[in-house]
């Protein structure tokens, strides 16, 4: 049918909006973040494009189910707004007609939201932890960057260092500083390099420097020459895959160890594709705003209504991770019951277009009354 045609455009037009507005705001927002991580010392500066774009996979699906629910809502709304729906049932038409069009239009991202939450989302946080680890264990001498202030990741440290241009694998001209137990360590050297043991431990090696120790704010203080000097990186620690988090288990391997933390995650996964479905249902009895008024309360409303969803989803998530919940008992429910809440608006939304609601029968004697009653004048 040309309607059916002419509201899918439509529908794809406003999710294109819809969309770009909260990526934008998502990915500012996750840009913020990182950028202050990686100004933190807490991330590769060479990684932060690589994470704001793991962070954002993160976001996924929360966004396409944002955007096919209010794309829905915004449209059909303004067709109450401009009177259309007015011509639609006065044609007969019933508000059930716009199931198939709507859900023409939002099971490609029920779809692609089942796809980003089971496989995608969980891949994003791996990559993420992976790329966190090697920047963890590439701490610290990797990391500095030659004539600026470098912190450690212990926030005890600062170094600074040249760039030998004879032989980059070496620094020139080496400065550290070290607070500990409320003393304060200044080495200075003309050389170093890093070097690592039989057991992994990283140590940064200087040659030929000066260690002066004291306590701020005291005039007494310790000088120190040498001709090598050891200091202590880090550590060789177990490869964070082995402790993963449920968010970043893959769907096969939490299907395989169902304990309640895993449980909760699938909880999860499973929640994003059906209330991305439920609310595209939803947003259709709920789209109905009066033409005199406008759409923003309407909106509010719907907005609301999605949030609590959401909200009640997390909740059965909690309880079904603290075991107090089994997980055939948590999954549905809370779902069920948006279903119930959109069979009730359809029937309500269709008993008031019929033209047997109380109020359309008095309509409508009120102006058979006032015909007849200007024919016998």
């Amino acid at each position: 049918m040309i309607f059916q045609r002419a509201l899918r455009r439509e529908l794809f037009s406003t999710a294109g909006a819809v969309f770009t507005v909260l990526f934008t705001i998502t990915i500012t927002n996750v840009l913020i973040r990182i950028l202050g991580q990686a100004a933190g010392g807490k991330i590769a500066p060479a990684d932060v494009v690589a994470m704001i774009g793991f962070a954002v996979l993160g976001y996924m699906p929360i966004l396409l189910q944002v955007t096919g629910f209010i794309s829905v809502l915004w449209v059909l709304a303004r067709s109450y707004q401009d009177s259309e729906m007015v011509v639609w049932f006065s044609a007969g038409q019933s508000l059930t007609r716009w199931i198939h069009p709507v859900l023409v239009f939002g099971m490609p991202i029920v779809i692609l939201t089942a796809v980003l939450s089971f496989f995608v989302t969980p891949w994003s946080s791996r990559q993420n932890a992976e790329f966190k680890e090697r920047f963890e264990k590439t701490e610290d001498v990797a990391n500095i960057q030659p004539g600026s202030f470098h912190e450690s990741a212990s926030v005890d440290r600062i170094y600074l260092v040249e760039e030998n241009p004879k032989d980059p694998s070496k620094l020139k001209n080496v400065f550290v500083n070290t607070n500990q137990n409320g003393k304060t360590s200044v080495i200075v050297s003309r050389e170093g390099a890093e070097e690592t043991d039989a057991k992994g431990d990283k140590y940064l090696v200087l040659s030929n420097g000066r260690r002066y120790d004291g306590v701020p704010n005291q005039a007494e203080f310790e000088m120190m020459e040498f001709e090598h000097y050891k200091i202590f990186m880090t550590h060789q620690e177990p490869s964070l895959m082995a402790t993963q988090s449920p968010e970043s288990l893959p769907t096969g391997v939490l299907l395989a160890n169902l304990n309640p933390f895993n449980l909760s995650e699938l909880l999860w996964r499973i929640a994003l594709p059906v209330m991305s479905f439920t609310l595209l249902l939803l947003a259709i009895p709920l789209s109905f705003v009066n033409p005199r008024g406008g759409k923003s309360s309407n909106l509010a409303f719907a907005l609301l209504l999605w949030v609590t969803y959401e909200n009640l989803v997390k909740i059965v998530e909690e309880m079904t991770k603290q075991g107090r919940l089994p997980f055939m008992l948590a999954w549905w429910p809370v779902h069920a019951g948006v279903l119930l809440l959109v069979i009730f608006l359809f029937l309500w939304r269709l008993k008031m277009n019929s033209r047997y609601h109380p109020q359309a029968i008095v309509g409508s004697l009120k102006r058979l009354f006032f015909i007849r009653k200007r024919s016998c004048k």
